[in-house]
Parts: C-alpha cells; sequence; structure tokens
C-alpha cells in the first residue's frame, strides 16, 4: 500500500508540474506575440495601460500586463512571471487560475486609483502580487513545504520591496504597480487564509435514517446464525 501510494503521489507531482510550465509557456509566448505584432505594425499599445482616474484608462485593468515597452522589458519580466506562475500552479492547483486572476484585477484597479497621470504598461505589478502572494500564504498555512516557498520567496525576490517607493526608482518606473500588486498579492493571500479557515469549521452532516439503517444491518451481520450462514455459503478462491 505504500508503495502504490507513493506512485500514485508522484505521478500526481509529475502531472501538477507538467501543467504548471505549460500554462507559464503559454502566457510567455502570449506576452511574445503581443509586443512582436505590436511593433511589426507599429501600433501605440501603450495606450492600452492604465491612466489612472480617466476613462481611457479603465480598459488598461485588464490589457497593462500584456503590453510592455521593449524587448528587454518583456525579457526583465518574462523569468520571473514564468517561474512565479508555474509555482502558484503547482502548489496552488485549484486555486490558482482565480488567484491568478483576482491578483491581475486588483493590482489594476489599485494602479487606477493611485498612479500617477501617465500611462502603466508591463507585468511587473503582477510578478510583485505574485511573489507576495506566495510569501504570505506560506506564512499563513504554517506548513514545512509551503514556509519553505516563502523562504524561497524572500531569498529570490526579497530585495524587491525597495522598488516599493519612488525614493528607489527611475522616474519612468511605476512603482506604483509594483505596490498596487504587493497589496494585491497579500490581500489574496488572506482571502485564501480565510477560505481555508472557513472550511475546517464548517459541521460535518449526517443523514440520521440512512445512518440507523447502516447501524441496523451492521448489528444484524454481528449475529451467530449470520456467521455460519456466511461460512456455509462460502466459496473457494
Amino acid at each position: 500500500m505504500c508503495k502504490l501510494s507513493n506512485t500514485i503521489n508522484m505521478e500526481n507531482s509529475k502531472k501538477r508540474f507538467s501543467l504548471a510550465l505549460f500554462t507559464s509557456s503559454i502566457f510567455i509566448i502570449i506576452l511574445i506575440i503581443i509586443h512582436f505584432t505590436g511593433e511589426q505594425l507599429s501600433l501605440d499599445f501603450y495606450k492600452l495601460g492604465v491612466y489612472p482616474r480617466e476613462i481611457k484608462g479603465l480598459l488598461g485593468i485588464i490589457t497593462h500586463p500584456l503590453i510592455h515597452s521593449s524587448w528587454g522589458h518583456l525579457l526583465a519580466n518574462s523569468s520571473s512571471l514564468f517561474f512565479l506562475l508555474a509555482t502558484l500552479i503547482y502548489f496552488y492547483k485549484d486555486w490558482s487560475y482565480l488567484i491568478f486572476f483576482l491578483i491581475w484585477i486588483t493590482e489594476g484597479t489599485l494602479l487606477f486609483i493611485i498612479g500617477r497621470e501617465n500611462w502603466h504598461i508591463g507585468a511587473s505589478g503582477i510578478i510583485y502580487g505574485l511573489a507576495f502572494f506566495l510569501f504570505f500564504s506560506g506564512v499563513f498555512s504554517k506548513t514545512k513545504s509551503m514556509m519553505a516557498v516563502s523562504l524561497l520567496m524572500v531569498f529570490l525576490y526579497g530585495s524587491m520591496i525597495w522598488s516599493m517607493t519612488p525614493h528607489f526608482v527611475k522616474a519612468d518606473v511605476s512603482w506604483e504597480g509594483h505596490l498596487s500588486g504587493a497589496i494585491a498579492g497579500f490581500i489574496m493571500s488572506i482571502f485564501l487564509y480565510s477560505k481555508a479557515e472557513l472550511s475546517k469549521k464548517e459541521p460535518v452532516t449526517y443523514n440520521d435514517e440512512e445512518d440507523e439503517e447502516l447501524y441496523n444491518k451492521w448489528m444484524e451481520s454481528l449475529k451467530p446464525e449470520n456467521e455460519s450462514n456466511k461460512n456455509t455459503n462460502a466459496q473457494p478462491e
């Protein structure tokens, strides 16, 4: 039984790992295609970014992570985005897509509220959201594996905190997007933690009639005459 259980767990782990890599790869490829298309057709995709507190910038809440100013900008975001998204999908398979979507929308909405009056583009806000979610959700879970993920986030991305203020970034870098993403990730970690705690407190319900019937059948099977009948009717293996 132990060998069978370990084999099943290993197979499930491989499937989750493959799914995480595949989904993350597809998302990065989409970003590359969008940037390549915009560059080849000379399209002003930056207008799909967030322009805070103006109607023209509302669409950017959804579209701004898909747009990048240059290949350097895209490549700088791609490696972290690929790794963090894959980690999210691997460890939070059942919740990963919802968490990713909520971080995306929450980060964009906060950026729309607090951002400077300029176009804000790029996926760095989502990167901050994923990193902060993985850190805080690991801390809240208090499990060894997820605490290890939290420590990994600190080791790899601990310095990101300095890019959440205007004092440590260039003037053309959206520190507001970084801050919005970090807040979104923290909010989502609380959301997931509250759902987990609520599920632990949900009462277990029983069907009294079915339970009583099963109990009576079990008691009936324990009578001596039933045991003798069972032995008489038994077939050889």
